[in-house]
């Protein structure tokens, strides 16, 4: 697939050089497209067979653990991880395929990556976020089929020669009352959110100070999204309030970077950030961790997806006498280096589903692309809008301090997995290979050898799907929760284990709904039954009475 992928890029550079007519270029750039998506239909075949592959082997072990007098599982799972087959990286083929897709689909021409993907935006847009999640088994169809449409998103820094790190790691703040973990839960006006987030690895010398503000839609405003970043080795001196930002404003005013306002804005919210440590006795609390890979058009923000795989949430907090950071910022003992297998389970969350997040801006009386209501319509993906990192990672870590918990905590135990949706995912496709300008037998060669396969050969490899199902007793799913395994730590965010936390399905099959409220379950009035008028309504659980459980009852769309 590789040198596939190699030979696709070399004849889309013969087509682009070639001084043909533009109606012979487009017709043989449509047969390099066809073999991209042959391509992908092979790429997603083999990341399935690889888990499912890799799943045989885990229940196989497990199953003779169960009958034998000595453990074979944690032995068994480092040699699966030493081979070549297991440690294949399938994000790598993404990129290519993304890259290759991108100037296809663009004529031949690679679209400047360096278009600032904010750009493109306006005030009179509908602009709508929906959180959804998806099952392991379908991250990388997911991937898949997001970048037949969307380019693969890679911020580059001058002289960077490879993709950069895809961790985002992130220290959110609280008290040792969770009242920051409330006030977001319960949706209160101006509540707030604070963190510290770094990109890539722990080498990371550049730290930003991020402020969330909820506000409620009667009063006017918008919930807003703060940040300014700060360096490293003086984070901890700016939270004990001996640093301050005034020579780097200075800094950044002599050089003309930023604007008198850019800088006004910069110097007040670093003042009211630490202002709300101090008042509130904030401290870290919960630490979250993810890949992410981002799907948009450089300079186009009308749709933007990101998929986080291999979400962790890790206790950072010392509630409990622990000093698991000291007098640091973040604690020193993990960095980025998933599953975090050296801390106590009692430290830990794996989060067993990846997190898609859909950006939509259109202009106001226009439906977004078909294809992205498709997407958020199909079997591929569970909408849990307001899904927050924070809150989850909160409310399970710290489960003996919080009264109240989230919508979706109660219903994390059904499969969200769904019968496929026809028309919808990954499929192979005919490879039109011969077509290709130039192809002869030389473009088959590797290391001397042929392919040998005769066209009746050729045409068998290319007929209907072969659907592997796998009969799994009850509770056998797949989650993250053992953190022994880290050979999904790249594609699929984890080894499948038999205790996945699931959530259970919503069907939108009224074809009134407008797309609005297809993204966004609480944007519709419920008119089945009245309810009282508010922002959050609480009920019980049976299997915790003790416990209270957030739910928000009507969300109107802005």
């Amino acid at each position: 697939m590789k040198r596939r992928i190699e030979y696709c890029e070399k004849q889309v550079d013969l087509i682009t050089q070639n001084p043909a007519p533009e109606d012979a270029k487009r017709e043989q750039l449509d047969i390099i497209e066809r073999e991209i998506d042959a391509v992908i239909g092979e790429v997603y075949e083999l990341a399935k067979f690889t888990r499912l592959n890799f799943t045989a082997f885990m229940k196989i072990v497990k199953k003779h653990d169960k009958n034998a007098p000595f453990v074979l599982k944690p032995m068994f799972a480092e040699q699966l991880n030493s081979r070549p087959f297991f440690k294949e990286n399938f994000d790598e083929l993404l990129l290519e395929l993304s890259r290759l897709y991108n100037i296809v689909r663009n004529g031949g021409v690679d679209v400047d990556g360096s278009k600032d993907p904010q750009s493109g935006n306006g005030q009179n847009f509908v602009r709508q976020t929906t959180k959804y999640w998806v099952h392991p088994d379908n991250v990388m169809e997911l991937k898949l089929y997001i970048l037949k449409y969307l380019p693969v998103l890679i911020y580059r820094t001058k002289g960077a020669t490879k993709p950069p790190n895809p961790a985002i790691t992130s220290i959110y703040f609280d008290n040792d009352k969770l009242d920051l973990y409330q006030g977001r839960l319960e949706k209160s006006e101006g509540a707030e959110a604070i963190r510290l987030r770094w990109y890539g690895d722990m080498d990371s010398t550049e730290i930003f100070v991020e402020r969330k503000t909820h506000h409620e839609d009667w009063t006017g405003e918008k919930s807003v999204k703060e940040r300014f970043s700060i360096k490293e080795k003086y984070v901890n001196d700016y939270l004990s309030g001996e640093y301050t930002l005034d020579s780097k404003i200075e800094r950044l005013r002599e050089e003309g970077k930023k604007s008198e306002q850019d800088l006004h804005d910069m110097e007040t919210l670093s003042r009211e950030v630490l202002e709300s440590v101090k008042t509130k006795h904030l401290e870290p609390v919960v630490r979250s961790f993810y890949n992410r890979t981002a799907f948009q058009i450089p300079g186009d923000a009308r749709v933007r997806i990101s998929l986080d795989t291999e979400l962790t949430m890790v206790r950072e907090d010392s509630f409990d006498g622990k000093p698991r950071a000291g007098n640091n910022w973040r604690r020193t003992d993990i960095g980025v280096d998933y599953p975090f297998s050296q801390l106590p389970e009692q430290d830990v969350c794996r989060f067993p589903y990846a997190i898609l997040e859909v950006k939509l801006q259109t202009q106001s009386g226009v439906e977004p692309p078909q294809w992205v209501l498709d997407l958020i319509d199909s079997h591929l993906v569970e909408a849990v809008p307001k899904f927050s990192k924070f809150i989850h990672g909160t409310s399970v870590l710290l489960e003996d301090r919080v009264d109240v918990l989230p919508f979706w905590f109660s219903q994390m135990d059904r499969d969200i997995r769904k019968p496929a949706t026809k028309g919808i995912g990954i499929s192979r496709a005919n490879s039109p290979r011969g077509s290709f300008v130039g192809m002869d037998n030389a473009g088959r060669h590797r290391g001397g050898r042929t392919n040998s396969a005769t066209p009746s050969q050729s045409s068998l490899q290319y007929q209907n799907d072969i659907e592997v199902i796998v009969e799994s007793e009850p509770g056998e799913h797949s989650s993250q929760n053992e953190g022994t395994v880290t050979q999904y730590s790249h594609a699929y965010g984890g080894e499948p284990s038999e205790e996945t936390a699931l959530l259970g399905r919503r069907n939108y099959q009224n074809s009134s709904e407008s797309w609005l409220q297809k993204i966004n379950p609480f944007a519709k009035p419920d008119s089945q039954r009245e309810r009282q008028p508010g922002r959050v309504t609480f009920t019980t659980r049976d299997d915790q009475p003790n416990k209270r459980i957030a739910v928000p009852v009507r969300v109107e769309p802005k």
